[in-house]
């Protein structure tokens, strides 16, 4: 039986004013239904026609388009698929069917923080951060004061970090983060770290980078956020896309499926 393997391409292409395109993307998980101990049972459930999981389909053929210069919002209800397109478009995931191709350099805020190591200091972790997202160590200096002024941590960058609340590892590795350039950014509910005060710096640099008609992509919840930053919104249900459009309205669609007018 032939089996349908899905295609991510990366190109530069500076003539092309298309971010992403995205056609025909499909992706299942399988998801054990029962457990065979020992080769005997699975060859005897192979036998019955018993698979021992079940497929769940995530995205079903999603087909959308990115310009350049856009600030999209990814919205949904919670296992509508919302995450599982993220880690696709970030190269997490591979697509089972469809094709998906980014055009330019691609920086993902997805999981914040995920190089750390809580028995190394602030400033410790900093200076590994700055070297997996590429920055050399004399960058790192140049933006070193920057980056924990922005975070409002700077008393405790001589702190190992398994004494940061998460909240404050949160912060940090956001502000690490922010100083990677590339041509495309995948944010997932970063705006939704840290207290009022943190939040405003986020929101100003988000206005920021709408304002420099950054390419971003904006997974969340919040139709505040969607309807502030986002010029259009593409509304995901049952791994489908339902709506595809102008952001207030689609903020109103989302609301409906919730039960809230």
């Amino acid at each position: 039986m032939k089996r349908e393997i899905g295609k991510r391409i990366e190109i530069e292409d500076g003539n092309n004013d298309t971010a992403i395109q995205v056609k025909n993307l499909s992706k299942s998980f399988k998801l054990p239904t029962e457990q065979a101990f020992g080769l005997k049972q699975a060859f005897f459930n192979r036998l019955r026609g018993i698979k021992g999981y079940k497929e769940q389909k995530v995205l079903k053929n999603l087909d959308f388009e990115i310009k350049k210069g856009e600030f999209i919002g990814i919205v949904g209800r919670n296992g509508s698929g919302k995450s599982t397109l993220l880690k696709i478009l970030a190269g997490v995931y591979y697509p089972q069917k469809g094709e998906i191709t980014i055009n330019g350099s691609l920086v993902p805020f997805i999981e914040l923080g995920v190089g750390f190591n809580p028995e190394l200091t602030g400033r410790e972790n900093v200076y590994m951060n700055g070297a997996l997202l590429g920055f050399s160590n004399e960058e790192m200096e140049k933006m070193y004061d920057d980056i924990w002024e922005f975070a409002e941590l700077k008393d405790f960058q001589d702190q190992k970090l398994k004494n940061y609340s998460s909240g404050m590892q949160v912060r940090l590795a956001f502000s690490i983060a922010i100083r990677a350039k590339g041509d495309i950014l995948l944010l997932d509910e970063v705006l939704a770290v840290g207290d009022a005060a943190f939040q405003q710096k986020c929101n100003d640099y988000f206005t920021s980078l709408k304002n420099k008609k950054q390419t971003v992509i904006l997974v969340t919840h919040s139709m505040r956020d969607v309807r502030r930053f986002c010029t259009r919104a593409i509304l995901l249900e049952n791994g489908k896309i339902i709506e595809n459009g102008d952001p207030a309205k689609i903020a109103n669609s989302y609301n409906k499926l919730l039960g809230i007018e």
